[in-house]
């Protein structure tokens, strides 16, 4: 839950910050400034989302993460150096996180996510995860529905990436449009038709129900109801099902250090354990898709850690609509689609 404690914007801070403040308003930075947000996973999505957060004016943030830093980061993880390789993620993350912004307290840890309590989790107003299994996914989200915390995941496998939220019963303000009056003046030119009043906009409260991972995750594709759901139901879904599959089998994701070998092991899984598993024929996934799995790519990274980011943002300022609950997104025809399952 968002820390409750009476915020002012200092001076510097209303220079910094002045910008989004005329966007968002003054009291969505008092709600920004005063959330604590905790990172899991410092590959290429994990900066992404990192640099937007903090450069908003969050008061603080940690970065988590046990994996050491490979050739591939390089390819898009931007808060590490090459000095850096072998080093842990989240430590080397640090000083560039702590640049972006010097007004946000930035602090690491070293530990795996799959180690920590209930407790911890508990001092977050927000967690975000990546680069985990589908059942540390599911754990953190269960931990964190519990604790009425701002969940969310992603993660990015080659070409394709995706993000999903639980903001549980999720309370947030939408500017909607006032229609214009016009006088009822039949015959006159739409120009020449006098307004009464100008257009503006009125601020409306609303609220969204969010489902938790696991029920999003386990959707009965034989039941009636989502049989007509399936053609709809963007194929990325799909193949995170497969994804997750992989990683359950092998305690990772697809690498590109055994290109070949794990190439075949998605292509098997498409075939046979997706019709066995979900009752779904393997066409809903493209017969080639594991060629474009591999690794982060930098420009996927920055489209869906630039929606996760602005996510995390609305939900915390409390301002607009959120996605609810998936934003799946295709750097093969640079697509992205929000769609709500589950």
């Amino acid at each position: 839950m968002i820390a409750r404690e009476s915020i002012e914007i200092t001076e510097d801070e209303a220079a910094l910050y002045d910008r989004q403040i005329r966007l968002w308003g003054l009291e969505a930075q008092k709600r920004l400034r005063a959330s604590r947000v905790l990172v899991i996973g410092l590959g290429g999505l994990g900066a992404e989302v990192v640099k937007n957060i903090v450069l908003s004016g969050i008061k603080s943030i940690l970065l988590l993460d046990h994996i050491l830093v490979s050739d591939d980061d390089f390819c898009s993880q931007f808060l590490i150096e090459r000095k850096d390789l072998r080093k842990n993620r989240a430590e080397s993350s640090v000083r560039k996180t702590r640049l972006l912004n010097p007004m946000v307290q930035v602090s690491y840890d070293t530990e795996n996510s799959e180690k920590k309590t209930e407790d911890f989790f508990t001092l977050f107003d927000v967690v975000c995860a990546s680069c985990c299994s589908e059942k540390e996914l599911i754990r953190l989200d269960n931990i964190c529905a519990k604790n009425s915390i701002m969940f969310f995941s992603g993660s990015v496998f080659g070409y394709y990436g995706y993000m999903f939220a639980d903001l549980n019963q999720h309370e947030y303000a939408e500017e909607m449009p006032n229609q214009k009056k016009i006088c009822n003046t039949e015959g006159e030119p739409a120009n020449k038709i006098p307004r009464l009043n100008d257009e503006q906009s009125r601020t409306v409260k609303k609220q969204a129900s969010f489902v938790q991972l696991q029920r999003a995750l386990n959707v009965d594709w034989n039941a009636e109801e989502n049989l007509m759901k399936l053609k709809k139901t963007p194929f990325i879904y799909f193949i995170l099902k497969v994804l997750f599959e992989f990683h359950l089998h092998n305690g990772r994701y697809p690498d590109t250090k055994h290109l070949e070998e794990d190439g075949k092991q998605l292509e098997c899984l498409r075939s046979k354990w997706l019709p066995q598993a979900l009752g779904i024929e393997s066409e809903v996934i493209p017969e080639d898709f594991w060629k474009y799995c591999f690794a982060e790519l930098s420009p996927v990274c920055a489209v869906v850690g630039g929606i996760l980011g602005q996510e995390i943002i609305k939900a915390v300022s409390q301002k607009d609509a959120p996605h609810n609950n998936f934003f799946f997104f295709s750097g093969l025809d640079s697509t992205g689609l929000v769609d709500r399952i589950g």
